[in-house]
């Protein structure tokens, strides 16, 4: 979400709330925003100069948390923007904290192990001044893995020892990090599903779903789906899609799956990825922003319930259409909440010395995903059923109650 379009929803949000330009101008723009440059040695001997950034959104509710973006097009705009969109998050989670980002300037892909390893740690050194257990936690972001997170962590323990622990999460297990992490991941994003399938008057079983996405995720949904009772009748990827009235035999084509997440170009009678959505369905599920559910998709959509389960898997023109034919929307801000969630429970136990059992960390992290969405929900008439406002308004309505009632005006 670009900058201006994500200070468009924060005005709106705060208005449609009843809080003044004051509280208003104080969100538009984050606390603090630093940039840097980082020299990295390269395997050639050659020292090579990237750009990086840190932003803290907003302080009043607690230390500000947000991961490390590594990308060769972001810039200091787009990482303001994800800095707010956090402080959404985390309000929406419900857990102590602002929200912050950061970006390095490069393409990870292009770096060999020990040039990545060099560019986190400077990273790290570059923001020292910034970052605490009480002031700014980092997490893992993309390419950010918990292999890169141990880098920084070890080398924040090299500079304040004392505190360090909790300044890092996305960690391995054996350095403080959360057990099962990616499968952590993908179980909230099915909770939250199965949530709103609930809440609708449906059962998973025999429920018809198309799946769009069979990337990690997408085929972690499919294989539950299946086990759950649900049929996926149709699916697609990047070179197209595939639809069964009867359903698909999801465990062949798990199995088939290469490690790029397709399987379609395996099959003659593929389909156009917006064909499929004219075919009976329930509930429609976006695991990939490659292709997304643009308008002309929206319109051939015929099930009741959609489902973004990666933010950007739904187009904003989509939306409204959406809203138009009745069919409840559940956005990827809502569905993208189990990093936040976990980042914030890896914390707890860092500065406790404590370590959650697994069953206990299951249940929390369904606990705070299943009233994440009944907050959004409750709250959509409020904002005229657009369910984007919907989370912009529960998100950020922690952030201006501790703006105004901590008086920083």
């Amino acid at each position: 979400m670009e900058i201006q379009q994500t200070q468009d929803w924060i005005r709106t949000a705060l208005s449609r709330l009843g809080y003044g330009e004051a509280i208003v101008e104080q969100l538009i723009e984050p606390q603090l925003c630093l940039a840097v440059q980082i020299p990295v040695t390269m395997d050639s001997g050659a020292v090579r100069i990237f750009s990086a950034y840190r932003v803290q959104h907003h302080m009043a509710v607690g230390p500000t948390q947000g991961g490390v973006r590594l990308h060769p097009q972001i810039g200091l705009e787009d990482v303001k923007a994800e800095a707010a969109i956090m402080t959404v998050k985390c309000g929406l989670a419900a857990v102590p904290f602002g929200g912050a980002k950061g970006g390095i300037v490069c393409d990870p892909r292009e770096l060999s192990f020990r040039e990545l390893e060099r560019l986190a740690r400077g990273y790290v050194r570059a923001v020292s001044q910034t970052v605490g257990q009480a002031k700014d936690i980092l997490s893992a972001d993309g390419f950010t893995n918990s292999r890169v997170m141990a880098w920084m962590a070890d080398e924040y323990s090299r500079l304040r020892e004392s505190d360090a622990r909790a300044v890092i999460t996305g960690k391995p297990e054996v350095l403080g990090g959360i057990s099962d992490r990616e499968k952590l991941l993908y179980q909230s994003v099915m909770i939250l599903i199965q949530e709103a399938v609930r809440d609708s008057g449906r059962s998973m079983s025999g429920l018809r779903v198309i799946l769009r996405g069979f990337g990690e995720l997408g085929a972690y949904l499919a294989g539950e789906i299946h086990r759950s009772g649900g049929v996926v009748v149709g699916l697609s990827d990047r070179y197209g899609a595939l639809y069964q009235e009867e359903g698909l035999d999801v465990e062949t084509l798990l199995d088939r799956r290469d490690s790029f997440g397709t399987v379609t170009r395996l099959f003659r009678t593929r389909m156009g990825h917006d064909e499929i959505l004219n075919h009976p369905h329930d509930l429609f599920i976006g695991a990939t922003v490659a292709p997304s559910l643009g308008e002309e998709g929206a319109r051939a959509l015929g099930g009741r319930l959609v489902f973004e389960a990666v933010p950007g898997a739904v187009d904003p023109g989509a939306y409204p259409i959406l809203r138009q034919k009745g069919i409840l929307t559940i956005p990827g801000v809502l569905s993208s909440l189990g990093p936040v969630i976990l980042s914030y429970y890896e914390w707890v136990q860092n500065r406790e010395g404590y370590r959650f059992a697994p069953d206990h960390l299951i249940m929390l992290l369904q606990e705070r995903m299943i009233d994440s969405y009944h907050r959004l929900k409750e709250s959509l008439p409020e904002a005229g059923g657009d369910p984007r406002l919907a989370t912009f308004m529960v998100g950020l309505k922690p952030t201006a109650e501790a703006i105004r009632i901590r008086g920083l005006l």
